[in-house]
């Protein structure tokens, strides 16, 4: 039976021998890779500063212990997304205030974001969901008019852009995730990259024992370094990553060629003036389907389609947030998305005749 996952990283002889070498080295911890890594991943955003670390999660906290934040204040950000961007302001004692989000692109909502605005609000914290640019105008006035400091969550949106700029590089700090399911990937890995001298000291100082230098330690910091190994992978991957958006993008614009044919399954909108990444294809499946949103999953996987529902709860909804006594009917269109959502593979390894049996297997589900 054709077997298409829903995820698979790209690698090849090229990011094999490069950790083969690393570890021929015996310079196995944050080194020389790292610092070529990093700087190489800031200037391919256009950004000043990139400081490695081990996770995505990782650089989340790091990023927001940077700016201080601190218990009492309150970061808006989305209840629509994987739940370390909100645990990772738990992280701080800090509070989440979740604002619903645009129904189309699944992205936080601006003029929702206006309405949590207390005098407690020290942040809005955007996530470029699915591969998708948020609306990075809005929020930079919105963050300038009312002095907070803005974070980009771009886990999923590796060389994403909104009006010709790459995300991670609009707010005060940004996050990044080098997952094996991310568009590259270290095996795991994060990144936070800053235009802010002081903001760049201080995350490398919270991922690494908070030493100035050697033994000498000038705050409370963590182990939070990414290794050679891992700076190695990132390097190579970080040379095939415009390759990789093409393929992706490429693969996108099939499927919604397809898609947009089947009565009850809408494809994934593209806001005017990004360059969607794609990170993961997402559609909705309707009321006029024949199939639920649960049913379509099963029978494709059992025709051998890898499927992904990102995300099954709005994080208001998840158990932890529940006992935290977070309102239940908040952020409607983040209920009604997390009903509807289901991904398909679109990564690069996908190829023509596997869209086409994509396609061809959702239309006859259609029937």
């Amino acid at each position: 039976m054709r077997n298409i996952p829903i995820a698979k990283p790209l690698i090849g002889d090229e990011e094999i021998n490069a950790v083969v070498e690393v570890l021929k080295s015996g310079m196995l911890a944050h080194g020389k890779e790292v610092e070529a890594f990093e700087r190489g991943f800031a200037d391919y955003l256009g950004a000043k500063h990139g400081v490695a670390v081990a996770n995505g999660t990782a650089a989340l906290d790091v990023a927001l212990k940077a700016l201080g934040i601190k218990d009492g204040d309150e970061v808006i950000t989305t209840p629509f997304t994987f739940i370390a961007s909100a645990s990772s302001i738990l992280f701080q004692r800090a509070k989440p205030v979740f604002a619903d989000i645009d129904p189309k692109t699944f992205n936080l909502d601006p003029n929702e974001v206006l309405e949590r605005i207390t005098d407690r609000t020290k942040a809005i914290l955007v996530v470029h969901l699915y591969g998708q640019p948020a609306d990075m105008k809005a929020f930079k006035e919105i963050a300038e008019d009312h002095k907070l400091y803005l974070i980009e969550d771009c886990a999923q949106a590796h060389g994403a852009e909104y009006n010709g700029q790459k995300v991670g590089t609009f707010g005060d700090i940004a996050a990044f995730s080098f997952y094996p399911t991310k568009n590259i990937t270290t095996g795991e890995g994060g990144m936070v990259v800053t235009n802010d001298d002081e903001l760049a000291e201080k995350a490398r100082l919270i991922r690494s024992h908070g030493q100035k230098e050697r033994y000498y330690h000038v705050a409370l910091g963590y182990n939070l370094r990414m290794t050679n190994i891992a700076g190695a992978l990132g390097r190579v991957q970080l040379k095939k990553l415009e390759e990789f958006n093409a393929r992706r993008r490429e693969n996108a614009e099939k499927l919604t060629k397809g898609i947009s044919r089947i009565a009850g399954l809408t494809p994934p909108y593209v806001a005017p003036k990004v360059r969607h990444v794609y990170h993961q294809y997402t559609i909705r499946v309707e009321d006029e389907f024949p199939l639920s949103r649960d049913e379509l999953a099963k029978k494709l996987r059992e025709k051998g389609i890898g499927t992904g529902i990102y995300y099954p709860l709005p994080l208001h909804h998840q158990p932890l947030f529940k006992k935290l006594g977070y309102e239940q009917e908040c952020c409607p269109n983040a209920i009604g998305a997390s009903r509807r959502v289901l991904s398909l593979p679109v990564h690069p390894a996908v190829s023509e005749e596997d869209i086409n049996y994509i396609v061809s297997t959702l239309e006859e589900l259609s029937r």
